[in-house]
């Protein structure tokens, strides 16, 4: 569990009053209409050209995360509209997602076109580009985005191909007791911690990262692949706590002194309605501490989505040259 010591409420971009005016005008260009749809590429390729006029601080502060993610390798943005007023009830069921075009969706949509472009996995909640963050009844113990108890680091989609770059989280509706977080660990503040040792295992390939409970229809079987790679004084990783095994005793012991080093420099983020956070999944390991839902339409609700900064690698894996990837 995390130390009080590590929360962190920072801001590191705080949008004002005339700017989160403007975002909300152009997200709502987006919404009511019978074709505003958010998997439509129609839709999308709009809210691209949207993303092009919003305030100039919003697009220069994301586009210098974008070049560098920084030693956190997360980027906060407070003030965005999500139409509290106007949300419906938490969604409590398995696998929500949202397929019609609301002010939260289309400002996720819009910024993740500033980061590259929006993605989806078809094995994981049937491919949706916005996909919704909730307490389930009867999951409380679920690792995985409908769980409540505490969600252990991991990178998004590790074990796939062609993972995202980026995870947006949008906060819609905080918990009741306002006690959950997102905890953020990133590498570059963890690998000096390592010793030599454990690099060098870390950056051989003597781990298997299994597909997580949300991707039920992928069992294919994984060759080892390294936790690190990459330019060795700034690498990229890919590792699931709870679903990254170690084949060898170095690599075992490797795991073990990374996991530690993570929770040495974690950061624990509390999201309030209308804050965003940015997640760089190459460098970035991300969770959630734990907090009691109570089930009653009030509940915690972030909306995600994924950005891949070049989506031409994985053309193999997206029919018609769409959004979704379906292998």
């Amino acid at each position: 569990m995390p130390e009080i010591s590590d929360i962190v409420e920072s801001a590191d971009l705080t949008l004002d009053s005339a700017d989160t005016a403007e975002v909300d005008r152009h997200a709502r260009l987006l919404c009511g209409g019978e074709r505003d749809r958010v998997d439509e590429p129609e839709w999308v390729g709009r809210a691209r050209n949207n993303w092009d006029a919003l305030p100039l601080r919003l697009r220069r502060g994301v586009r210098q995360f974008r070049r560098h993610s920084g030693l956190r390798g997360v980027l906060l943005l407070r003030g965005l509209p999500v139409d509290e007023a106007m949300l419906p009830a938490t969604p409590a069921v398995a696998d929500s997602v949202q397929r019609a075009a609301t002010v939260s969706a289309a400002v996720l949509t819009m910024i993740a076109c500033g980061l590259g472009d929006p993605a989806a996995y078809l094995a994981e909640k049937s491919g949706a580009l916005v996909q919704d963050v909730v307490p389930v009844r009867g999951k409380e113990t679920f690792s995985g985005n409908a769980g409540s108890v505490l969600l252990t680091f991991h990178n998004e989609n590790a074990f796939h191909q062609h993972e995202p770059d980026y995870v947006l989280l949008l906060c819609l509706r905080a918990d009741h007791d306002r006690i959950a977080g997102l905890r953020t660990a990133c590498l570059r503040e963890a690998l000096p911690l390592l010793t030599p040792m454990s690099r060098e295992a870390l950056f051989a390939p003597e781990f298997i990262t299994a597909p997580p409970p949300s991707f039920p229809s992928d069992k294919g079987t994984r060759a080892p692949q390294p936790v690190l790679s990459g330019a060795e004084d700034d690498p990229d990783i890919r590792m699931a706590t709870i679903a990254t095994t170690a084949l060898t005793p170095r690599a075992a012991a490797a795991l073990a002194e990374f996991g530690e080093a993570c929770n040495t420099v974690a950061v624990t983020t509390r999201l309030a309605p209308g804050d965003l956070a940015i997640v760089d999944n190459r460098v970035t390991v991300h969770g959630r501490t734990a907090f009691q839902p109570r089930y009653d339409g009030a509940d915690r609700w972030v909306q995600r989505t994924f950005a891949i900064a070049d989506l031409r690698r994985s053309r193999d894996h997206r029919p018609h040259d769409g959004y979704v990837l379906t292998r």
